[in-house]
């Protein structure tokens, strides 16, 4: 079991640990000494007991108010989670009917020849208009 020094408020401790988990007692031996220090920076120099377990409880206050967070992001998932799958459950919108006039083609045509017609009658009319005028 190897033995790694960390230190915590300017204190240097040797701590064993498991083979290949170094690395996560440098890590959390970090998040210790950076509450250490502010204590430190704080009070000033402290017993070393009174320091650990001061800054021992400011962690876990953090981690307490990280766990209410999570547990508060949690509900909030699961509340949308359930609306998404409320929304997913309902029955789906019937399609509307529409009814869109349809124009057959020998109306278009008409249309068109009569337009055509009132349009010769216009000129004709034009013309006689000139020849008078």
């Amino acid at each position: 079991m190897p033995e790694v020094p960390i230190e915590i408020g300017g204190r240097i401790f040797n701590v064993a640990c498991q083979e290949g988990e170094e690395h996560f007692l440098k890590s959390a031996a970090s998040l210790l000494d950076n509450e250490a220090s502010s204590l430190m920076e704080q009070i000033g120099r402290l017993p070393e007991s009174r320091m650990l377990l001061m800054a021992g409880l400011m962690l876990a206050d953090k981690h307490a108010g990280a766990e209410d967070q999570m547990k508060s992001m949690e509900d909030k998932i699961a509340q949308q989670e359930a609306w998404v799958e409320e929304l997913q459950n309902r029955p789906k919108p019937t399609a509307e009917r529409v009814e869109v006039a349809v124009v057959p083609p020998a109306v278009a045509e008409t249309l068109a020849e009569l337009a055509a017609r009132a349009e010769a009658l216009a000129d004709a009319a034009e013309e006689k208009l000139r020849a008078t005028g």
